[in-house]
């Protein structure tokens, strides 16, 4: 991959909203040139998608509980932890699956309505599942950073005070 694609990767990956125009101008390239650049990173896969990162603690609507499920699986032979892995990733409740190193094989992050639905999920739906072996549920009590931004951080001017 070409320098600009992997600095404009950079760039974008802090923030999905800033303008072609800056773009362009940071690169100093025509804005022409970052869009296309942009357009074939997304047909090229290597651009996914776009998120907006939420403090749903302050708006009042965060009734939701989140659950990180250490999983462990045994492996099948020729495809390992992916055929597993892939059917845990279609489940509507789970927002991300990593193949971890460790005591346990894969580490699913879900969301649910309350305690007792995740609870059901796991003993349900992801404990049932063929060749899961055991899991461990550890639930989320309060977010302090994520992708890089601190929730609830204030932002405070740390400049003296100077007065005549």
């Amino acid at each position: 991959m070409n320098d600009l694609k992997t600095n404009l990767l950079r760039v974008l990956e802090q923030n999905h909203k800033i303008g072609t125009d800056t773009l362009a101008t940071m690169f100093n390239i025509t804005e022409e040139k970052v869009k296309e650049t942009v357009r074939e990173l997304e047909e090229e896969k290597i651009i996914l998608g776009y998120v907006t990162l939420i403090d749903w603690e302050k708006t009042g609507n965060n009734n939701n509980v989140i659950a990180i499920i250490d999983v462990k699986v045994t492996p099948q032979r020729d495809v390992g932890f992916d055929m597993i892995a892939e059917r845990i990733c279609r489940f509507p409740e789970v927002k991300s699956v990593y193949l971890m190193s460790g005591g346990y094989d894969l580490s699913v992050v879900i969301e649910g309505a309350s305690m007792k639905k995740v609870a059901f999920f796991v003993a349900e739906k992801l404990a049932t599942l063929e060749n899961v072996q055991s899991t461990a549920t550890h639930f989320l009590l309060k977010k302090y950073k994520k992708d890089g931004v601190i929730f609830g951080e204030e932002k405070k001017d740390h400049r003296l005070v100077v007065s005549p």
